[in-house]
């Protein structure tokens, strides 16, 4: 797993298959109810594709890696997000979020890191609104969760 290899899916495919980035019951906290599991993640990227035609690219700069153990390690990373819904090319603007990134990761039995959480908190936004998972996708999948 690599941080470049989630933003490359993100960026050029809409996000399908990320989740599996992520151990099972890994968290997003990307702005709004955090999505609990792999299944809501999955059905957040599904949703943002489901939206339309989106361009966007995730910038990341400054990157820090905290190794706790040789399993775990906490990374840090300022990330820049040009987006914008439709097509290139599009006009130019600055990035719509400027956000620190920090994401607690563990690797696993079969030697691929994978996220445990990612949080972002933004610093700066602007101009057109970031792609927010629904609370809906939060409030149905993370009930599943407890429930299992």
């Amino acid at each position: 797993m690599n941080m470049i290899d989630y933003w490359y899916e993100v960026d050029m495919k809409g996000g399908a298959g990320v989740s599996e980035m992520y151990v099972e019951d890994g968290i997003f906290n990307g702005g709004g109810k955090p999505l609990v599991g792999r299944a809501a993640i999955e059905q957040f990227y599904s949703w943002r594709v489901d939206r339309g035609a989106r361009t966007s690219r995730h910038v990341i700069t400054n990157f820090r890696a905290e190794f706790t153990d040789e399993t775990h390690a906490i990374t840090y990373c300022v990330m820049l997000l040009h987006a914008a819904d439709g097509k290139p090319i599009l006009p130019t603007a600055p990035p719509i979020i400027i956000t620190d990134l920090i994401d607690r990761c563990v690797k696993c039995d079969d030697g691929k890191w994978r996220y445990i959480e990612r949080t972002f908190v933004p610093l700066f936004m602007g101009g057109v609104a970031p792609t927010v998972p629904p609370e809906s996708i939060a409030e149905n999948f993370n009930s599943d969760q407890k429930k299992a």
